[in-house]
């Protein structure tokens, strides 16, 4: 009788795997009568592996979420409203005036950019304020915008 060892190094036959092996019965065995190539014989021990991956098509990034329509609702009713600057603020981009105080001055708030397209961005400074300053030899005030925060502002109506 030939040991395991043996019988594997043996071509394979369905006779010999059953007496390898004898606690796995065979789900099918070819017959013995039909040729076929060896790669085509289906052993009975036989595992399949699946392996399945998944990725998101589509995803929703519609604001739903009632914390972001409850911000949207309270930031549309502040634009529009005249603010004054609380705190020394100093800007340069204004050509006419550089290193200008902003303490003290007054604007209308124009736009609340903490909440674009409907979802909330991490914006540092989401008022945007525009002021009117009268310069001397300047027909028309000059007009500008600064981007606020809340607490650097307090409401005058």
């Amino acid at each position: 009788m030939q040991t395991p060892g043996i019988a594997a190094a043996a071509p394979l036959s369905p006779s010999l795997f059953l007496r390898s092996l004898p606690s796995v019965a065979p789900l099918s065995l070819p017959s013995l009568s039909t040729r076929r190539p060896a790669a085509s014989v289906l052993l009975p021990f036989r595992v399949i592996y699946r392996v399945t991956c998944q990725a998101v098509l589509s995803a929703d990034v519609s604001s739903s979420s009632e914390i972001e329509e409850e911000e949207e609702e309270r930031a549309a009713a502040k634009i529009g409203k005249r603010v004054r600057v609380t705190v020394p603020l100093k800007v340069c981009h204004v050509q006419k005036a550089p290193d200008l105080d902003l303490d003290g001055l007054e604007g209308v708030i124009k736009q609340y950019v903490g909440i674009w397209k409907g979802k909330r961005i991490s914006a540092n400074l989401p008022f945007k304020v525009e002021f009117q300053i009268e310069f001397e030899g300047q027909t028309r005030p000059v007009k500008f915008i600064s981007h606020l925060k809340e607490d650097e502002f307090q409401y005058m109506d």
